[in-house]
């Protein structure tokens, strides 16, 4: 599903994505190298082919396993770009740019905001929106919307197939797989899906979290939040999805945070922070950069791997969430962690290695006793299989 927040102000902008996927689509950190180059080439997206740009940004970008293109990421010239699916009355095409896809495609092709709007429109306008979006069902398609960000400004672009309809972001907005600009949801807006995705309650607590927000962290406590509970929630069809801090479960949607991403965005001054892993809840909010890439190891799958970062959360997160009450609490030192790091940024390999001897500590905190399992039948039901399918006892 998915959920993005950008406050637009005078002295800078601040943008948040949550990344909701199948519990199991393991997700990336993965930098790219500005090129150029004067001979023409085809580039293979996700499900189409189209033709290469001559130049290409560097950009850094945090993106599903098995995908061409990214869930959310930022370029070399301060550019943020997210998306969400929205559900709507237009036909989704078998075959076309996935969300991903472009959102990769404008951080690659555009130095602004306003920018990316254009290439979005071009390259929506030149090729459609299409093709399977979902990992356990690769038949789940959706359109999209998507939230651009620089120092300087943000738009919000919102589409139904080959329709566009673009907004200035003044404050703070968010979307939560809802068309949200009046006239174009009313022409195009799908209600069944949408509210299947519990989208307007998950917008409803964004909006008011990010109506007070003023720093990145914030955002971090906006991208953990339960909605009015500092637990978890679950109902029968769709798990913990009412939260922005989704957890997967419910026997209709079954949807898990799976990455975060955090931009404070200013002139002369721009900074990242990125999970790598899923749900915030239990995870750290680490500084990335564009131009300093991390070997980060292997490249996790939906096969349980302890040599990627990933997957050595997921011993912590999927222990924590049996009895959150108990085992939240082991976490307790994690935010004046990011505390240090707003104030005095470190170079990210060494807060990378910092936040991998707190994991270490945690799981092994989290593992060392007993715990009895207090979801409901159906969400232990559903983490059982996925553990299976993963090869994680």
């Amino acid at each position: 599903m998915c959920d993005i927040v950008v406050v637009a102000r005078p002295e800078g902008v601040l943008f948040a994505k949550n990344s909701d996927r199948d519990a199991n689509e393991a997700q990336l950190l993965e930098w790219h190298p500005g090129s150029e180059s004067r001979v023409s080439s085809r580039l293979r997206c996700t499900w189409i082919e189209i033709d290469e740009a001559p130049v290409r940004h560097a950009v850094l970008l945090s993106r599903p396993f098995w995908t061409w293109g990214a869930e959310m990421g930022a370029n070399e010239h301060g550019l943020v770009v997210g998306n969400v699916a929205v559900f709507t009355r237009d036909r989704v095409a078998p075959l076309g740019l996935t969300g991903m896809d472009l959102v990769r495609l404008a951080l690659e092709r555009a130095a602004d905001a306003e920018e990316g709007a254009r290439v979005l429109a071009s390259l929506i306008e030149a090729h459609g929106q299409g093709g399977g979006c979902g990992h356990e069902h690769r038949r789940f398609t959706y359109h999209n919307s998507f939230v651009l960000a620089d120092p300087r400004r943000a738009l919000l672009v919102e589409t139904a197939g080959k329709a566009v309809s673009v907004e200035r972001v003044s404050g703070a907005r968010t979307i939560s797989n809802a068309l949200t600009i009046p006239a174009f949801a009313q022409a195009h807006g799908e209600r069944l899906k949408t509210r299947a995705a519990r989208a307007r309650e998950r917008r409803a607590c964004t909006m008011s979290l990010a109506a007070r927000a003023e720093t990145p962290a914030d955002l971090f406590a906006l991208l953990r939040s339960h909605g009015d509970s500092p637990l978890p929630r679950y109902s029968l069809l769709s798990g913990g999805l009412a939260a922005p801090c989704a957890h997967a479960g419910g026997v209709l949607a079954a949807t898990q945070t799976t990455a975060s991403w955090v931009s404070d965005l200013r002139p002369g001054r721009v900074r990242h922070f990125a999970t790598g892993t899923a749900a915030p809840c239990t995870g750290l909010f680490k500084p990335v950069d564009v131009s300093t890439p991390l070997d980060l190891g292997p490249k996790p799958t939906d096969r349980y791997d302890p040599a990627t970062l990933w997957w050595r959360h997921e011993r912590l997160h999927r222990r924590v969430l049996r009895d959150p009450f108990a085992l939240l609490p082991l976490l307790a030192g994690r935010d004046a962690i990011e505390a240090r790091w707003l104030a005095a940024s470190p170079e990210p390999r060494d807060a990378f290695a910092g936040a991998e001897r707190h994991l270490a500590a945690w799981t092994e905190a989290a593992e060392a006793g007993t715990v009895v399992d207090r979801r409901p039948f159906w969400v232990r039901r559903y983490w059982r299989t996925r553990d299976r399918r993963a090869g994680l006892s």
